[in-house]
């Protein structure tokens, strides 16, 4: 670990802070951080941060510099933010329906209820807590089985979109060739590595979590496993540049 690392991760822990379940943190975040009438900007800023923050970590782990030129910081922290509202759509869309389905259709009875109760300790209150465990799973694996592949697709095209014009924000802006870019694309390794192993062993167990936990949370830990997700885009990006 060499000194920019260190600072670095000072930086990181400092500007997260404000993120976490700190007691005296709490009025800030519920007017201001977590506030559902504001969730777009919300949702955007969290994403548009946290998910940024995870490539600028893939790019040290691929490149050991947190900085590159054409690297494009801020037009991925503008794909991130907008991406981060449709994840939040994502998230309110099966997290309404799945329950709803799991108890029609799989005879879950109390999926609905137990997904009312703020988070799984309250479930189980209710005597609803492993029906809770079964539907946040369920919401879960349909959520990264339905939309996950579709948000991976489309970022790895922004992704190449921003690279292909050198990083910059005035090329961001200039129409993207996706079905040049659709060619282009490793299917190898986005099928192999990214849909067929870190869907189903690493975001489906991450995000039955995530519904575990109250609503509040659930975008921002989300954002945060962007973290993760960076250094899977690295992994990805060196098994691409290896074929």
């Amino acid at each position: 670990m060499k000194k920019q690392d260190i600072g670095f991760i000072l930086i990181c822990l400092l500007l997260l802070s404000p993120f976490l379940p700190i007691p005296f943190l709490k009025g800030f975040q519920t007017e201001y951080l977590y506030n559902e009438s504001q969730w777009i900007w919300t949702s955007f800023i969290k994403f548009a941060f946290l998910a940024t923050l995870g490539e600028v970590i893939g790019l040290r782990i691929k490149t050991g510099n947190y900085t590159a030129k054409g690297f494009g910081l801020v037009p991925r922290a503008l794909v991130w933010g907008g991406l981060g509202i449709t994840i939040k759509l994502a998230f309110v869309v099966f997290a309404t329906g799945v329950p709803v389905f799991a108890e029609k259709f799989l005879w879950i009875v109390g999926a609905k209820d137990s997904m009312a109760s703020p988070d799984v300790l309250a479930a189980f209150d209710l005597g609803l807590g492993w029906q809770r465990i079964l539907t946040a799973f369920l919401i879960s694996a349909l959520m990264n089985i339905i939309f996950a592949p579709v948000m991976m697709t489309f970022h790895k095209i922004t992704d190449t979109h921003i690279t292909d014009n050198g990083g910059t924000l005035s090329g961001f802006f200039k129409p993207i060739q996706f079905g040049s870019i659709f060619q282009r694309i490793n299917w190898s390794v986005q099928w192999n590595f990214v849909f067929k192993k870190t869907i189903p062993f690493f975001w489906i167990p991450a995000h039955t979590i995530t519904f575990l936990m109250p609503g509040e949370y659930r975008v921002v830990f989300a954002a945060l496993l962007g973290i993760i997700l960076g250094v899977f885009l690295s992994i990805a990006s060196q098994k691409g540049t290896a074929k």
